[in-house]
């Protein structure tokens, strides 16, 4: 398919599940309110279901995740279309085809297991579905290095690299992009974007409830696979990064890349993990369990920029609240000019991603009066909390129009792989910590030379 070529109609398998439900319908009224999708649009499940039971679906999911735009769910509906089968069965497979109608470019998005990938990719081959379309795969691509150099393997023997749009929502944020718009569109801050300003940088991604009713897939994934892998990794990436050094599709990927595989591949004395107190009592959680609900890894790029520059993940749930924050940590100055009984903090740089979207910057300040003592101030940015687009609205509308930009390539999925491979399974002991915590007291390790953790503040 031509790159730049538009889809002309969106299938998604896995149409009648939680995913779908809670995000996909929404997105996709979203996308007809706004005249960003005209084209069929087929469901494909196994439910035993037709064409008014999915509509009726869709309603619900809209009724309880941002309300019923009647205008647009009338032509939701109107380009709504419903295959029910099996996807290991060839039926279902030319069902979709002939659904399809007229369409010669469609978009395939896989809201199922992994497991199934495979399975699909060659249903969409035999029946000629696979021809000029391009496919959306959602995260975890694979579980480790191996299965995911396998899992792109399958895909490849369907679809080239070009027609491959492996999807992370948190890519799709709005304040997530915007920490490469402010790194590069502001002069003041690049020129000491480096080993020789910046003392460490920390990111923590804090969630206050647990794992609910997903116990059985927090089983097969803990927390390094669920949102340190994909989601920690690439925020880095993003903060690391060298200046796209031209204006083509591929370039954020490729200093994305460059930085990821600059990484050290991490051991077992970087890395901390913990497990709520509670976690084995949660319905699909073995009794020993030792997967991990909280994860602290110090990171290291060996790069002419960062050499030398810890960088601090921390994740977890059950922790005091719900927050994702990234704190750049200057140098302090080479020699103290006031006469204070003990110098001010370092400076800081910070970018709050979640709930509310900040950009910050910490200094010092003389305080008012006789003297030249001084103060903690903070100058304020940004301070932004909506989106015009959701993450998931975001990033279809792009894979429908050919736009690979904010989705992760191969290379970049397997550099991500090699650097947490080390530390998967039980290669470090998990410790137990007090739901509502920061984590086990372990963690602290990691930050002792760089002044600590520095906790998210409650929203205002």
């Amino acid at each position: 398919m031509n790159a730049a070529a538009p889809c002309d109609a969106l299938v998604f398998f896995g149409a009648t599940g939680d995913l779908a439900y809670k995000q996909i319908f929404p997105s996709l009224q979203a996308m007809v309110s706004d005249g960003r999708l005209d084209v069929p649009i087929v469901g494909v499940a196994k439910a035993g279901w037709g064409v008014e039971q999915l509509r009726d679906r869709a309603r619900e999911s809209l009724a309880e995740h941002g309300g019923v735009d009647e205008t647009a769910f009338a032509k939701l509906c109107e380009l709504l279309r419903y295959v029910d089968g099996d996807y290991n069965d060839p039926a279902t497979f030319t069902e979709l085809r002939a659904q399809l109608g007229d369409a010669r470019r469609p978009l395939h998005y896989l809201a199922i297991p992994p497991s199934l990938f495979g399975v699909v990719a060659e249903g969409l081959q035999a029946s000629g579905s696979a021809e000029n379309a391009r496919i959306v795969v959602e995260k975890p691509f694979g579980r480790d290095l191996s299965s995911a150099q396998e899992l792109n393997a399958t895909l490849h023997s369907v679809f080239p690299e070009t027609a491959i749009f492996r999807i992370d929502h948190y890519l799709g944020k709005e304040p997530v992009e915007n920490l490469v718009y402010f790194r590069f569109a502001n002069s003041f801050l690049e020129p000491i974007w480096n080993r020789d300003h910046v003392d460490s940088i920390q990111i923590t991604m804090a969630e206050s409830f647990g794992v609910a009713d997903r116990g059985r897939f927090y089983e097969e994934a803990g927390t390094i696979r669920d949102v340190v892998q994909n989601h920690m990794l690439q925020v880095t990436a993003l903060l690391a990064m060298e200046p796209p050094s031209r204006d083509a599709v591929d370039a954020l990927r490729d200093h994305k890349a460059m930085v990821l595989r600059s990484m050290r591949t991490l051991q077992p004395e970087d890395v901390v993990r913990g497990q709520y107190e509670g976690y084995r009592q949660v319905d699909g959680v073995a009794q020993e369990s030792t997967v991990e609900t909280y994860v602290a890894v110090r990171l290291h790029i060996d790069s002419w920029r960062w050499a030398g520059v810890p960088i601090l993940i921390r994740a977890g749930k059950c922790l005091p609240l719900t927050a994702a924050e990234v704190v750049v940590k200057l140098r302090r100055p080479p020699r103290v000019v006031f006469d204070e009984s003990r110098p001010g903090p370092a400076n800081i740089v910070r970018f709050r991603l979640q709930p509310e979207v900040e950009i910050a910057l910490h200094a010092r300040a003389k305080k008012e009066g006789q003297g030249m003592s001084g103060e903690d101030v903070e100058l304020k940015v940004l301070e932004d909390t909506t989106e015009d687009m959701t993450p998931y609205e975001r990033l279809l509308s792009d894979a429908m129009r050919g736009d690979p930009t904010l989705f992760t390539r191969q290379d970049s999925v397997e550099a991500a792989w090699r650097v947490v491979d080390g530390i998967l399974g039980d290669s470090t002991p998990v410790h137990p910590y007090v739901q509502g915590s920061w984590g086990p007291a372990e963690a602290d390790r990691l930050v002792r030379d760089v002044g600590g953790w520095r906790d998210p503040a409650p929203s205002a």
